[in-house]
Formats: structure tokens, sequence, C-alpha cells
């Protein structure tokens, strides 16, 4: 089981304007800062769609946690 608290530092680092929902925009961004360039912005709609559960086109932290328990 994850570390909530880790979780949500890590969140926090993808949620790029800090108001609870990581857009594809935010990831592509996130993931460029931390070395990854290759993440382009299909890759990016990818991954949040992959973890949306709710079908906003945006990642919550419930979403988020969620995919690191299973």
């Amino acid at each position: 089981m994850a570390d909530i608290e880790k979780a949500r530092e890590q969140f926090a680092r993808f949620d790029g304007d800090g108001d609870g929902l990581v857009t594809a925009d935010e990831f592509k961004r996130a993931m460029a800062e931390m070395g990854d360039p290759f993440v382009t912005g299909p890759i990016a709609e990818s991954v949040i769609n992959s973890k949306d559960a709710d079908g906003d086109g945006r990642m919550s932290f419930d979403e988020f946690w969620k995919t690191l328990q299973g």
C-alpha cells in the first residue's frame, strides 16, 4: 500500500495550477520537468484518460490514489 502523504506530494508535482486536478497539459509539462521530454500531447491524454474514472478529462487525487492501490 502506498503512503498517502508521499502520494499527495507526487500528485502536487503534476497539478501545476494547484486546483486539485491534473490535465493532460499539466502531466506533459511535469514529465518534461522531471526529465522525460518524450511524453507527447496524445500520450499525456492517454495516461490521464486511463486514470480518469469520472470521464471529466482530468485526474483527481482520488483517481490518482486508486491507481496506486492496485
